[in-house]
C-alpha cells in the first residue's frame, strides 16, 4: 500500500479510502490511485481488510438460474452498480426461489462474510422464504411482490401496462386482449393488474385471457387462436418474445399488423427494434433498477452512519416507459 501511495502521489490512508469506502474520495484522486494500482499489481488482502475494516468489500446477490430477459438484466445491473462503487459481487444462482432455496442461499453468502445480499425474488412463491431471512445482515429485494420486512425495489409493471392499453385504446381500439405471462410471476401478476384497470377505467370490456411461459413458442401457439378471431384488433403481450410468437401467427394468418391488429410488447429486449414490423413495447431502466438497489444497500450496510438510513419495508419504484414503434396503428373501421 505504501508503495502505491507513492506512485499516485498521496497518503496511504487515501489509498485505503479509495480501496474501501472510494465514494468518499474525489474522482480525479481515486482515479490516480487506481492507476497506481494496476501498475503495480497491487491486490489487498481480503482477510486483513476484514479485520481493519470490518468489511469484505464484498455483496451477495441470490438469483434464480434463467436466462429470461427481465431477470438476466437485473443481475447484470446490479452488478454493474456495485463494482462502479468498488465492491466486488459474489452471485448464488438457484434452480428454484422457494422458503429453503433462498435461506440456504443467503447462508452460502454470509459464510463469504458478505457485507450485504440483495434477492432477486420475481417469483410469487419467494415471499415466504423473504420474511424469514435473517435480520443481522443488511438485505433488499429487488422485483418482489407483497410486503417483505426490508427495503425493496421493482419495477411498476401495473403501471407499464396501464400505458399500453391506454395507448392502444387512444387509436380507436374497443378492447385489447392481454397474452399474460405465468400467473406465479410476479411481474405478469402486475402486467394483468394494469391491463385490467386501464380497460375497466375507460369502460370497456375484458376479454378473455390466455397465460403463456414467456416464450415465443406460447406466443405463437396462443396467437394462432388469437388470429383467428376476427373481432381482436389489438393485442398487449406480457413480454417481447411471446409478442414476437404472436407476429408470426398473426403473419401467418393473412392478418395484417398494424393495419388488422395492434400489438404491444413489455422489456424492450434489443432486437425489438428490428422485429417485423418493429414493435412497440414497454421499457424497463434496469440500469435504475441496479443504481437504486445498491444505494437502499449501501444505506442498511452504513446505517447508523448516514442520517437517514431507509427504513425497512421501504419500496423504491422504477417508473417504465412506453416505447411507440410500427407494430400499432389506428384501428381500420370496416
Amino acid at each position: 500500500m505504501e508503495d502505491v501511495a507513492a506512485m499516485a502521489g498521496v497518503s496511504a490512508m487515501t489509498v485505503s479510502r479509495v480501496l474501501n469506502t472510494p465514494e468518499k474520495v474525489r474522482p480525479q484522486t481515486r482515479a490516480r490511485v487506481m492507476a497506481a494500482v494496476q501498475a503495480l499489481d497491487y491486490r489487498p488482502n481480503s482477510a486483513a481488510r476484514v479485520l481493519a475494516t470490518g468489511r469484505s468489500g464484498v455483496l451477495g446477490v441470490v438469483s434464480f438460474d434463467t436466462t429470461l430477459y427481465g431477470p438476466a438484466s437485473t443481475v447484470f445491473s446490479i452488478e454493474q452498480a456495485a463494482r462502479e462503487h468498488g465492491y466486488n459481487v459474489s452471485i448464488v444462482s438457484l434452480s428454484s426461489l422457494n422458503r429453503r432455496s433462498i435461506g440456504e442461499g443467503v447462508e452460502r453468502l454470509r459464510a463469504q462474510s458478505a457485507d450485504g445480499i440483495m434477492v432477486v425474488a420475481p417469483h410469487q412463491s419467494a415471499a415466504d422464504g423473504l420474511k424469514e431471512l435473517p435480520s443481522d445482515t443488511p438485505l433488499v429485494a429487488v422485483g418482489a411482490g407483497g410486503d417483505v420486512p426490508f427495503p425493496a425495489v421493482a419495477v411498476d409493471h401495473r403501471a407499464g401496462a396501464e400505458r399500453a392499453v391506454r395507448h392502444l385504446l387512444s387509436l380507436g381500439h374497443e378492447t385489447v386482449v392481454h397474452l399474460a405471462g405465468p400467473a406465479d410471476w410476479v411481474d405478469a401478476s402486475g402486467r394483468v393488474d394494469g391491463w385490467r384497470a386501464a380497460l375497466e377505467a375507460a369502460g370497456r370490456d375484458v376479454p378473455r385471457m390466455p397465460a403463456g411461459d414467456w416464450s415465443a413458442r406460447s406466443g405463437y401457439e396462443h396467437g394462432r387462436q388469437i388470429a383467428a378471431d376476427p373481432e381482436v384488433t389489438a393485442v398487449f403481450a406480457a413480454n417481447d418474445a411471446m409478442a414476437l410468437g404472436l407476429l408470426r401467427a398473426l403473419r401467418e394468418a393473412g392478418r395484417d399488423v398494424p393495419g388488422e391488429v395492434s400489438v404491444v410488447g413489455f422489456d424492450d429486449v434489443p432486437e425489438a427494434a428490428y422485429f417485423p414490423p418493429p414493435l412497440t413495447t414497454v421499457r424497463q431502466n434496469f440500469g435504475e433498477v441496479g443504481r437504486r438497489a445498491f444505494a437502499l444497500l449501501l444505506d442498511r450496510i452504513e446505517g447508523a452512519s448516514r442520517p437517514a438510513p431507509e427504513p425497512a419495508g421501504a419500496r423504491r419504484v422504477v417508473e417504465p416507459e412506453l416505447v411507440v414503434r410500427e407494430s400499432t396503428g389506428v384501428r381500420r373501421r370496416t
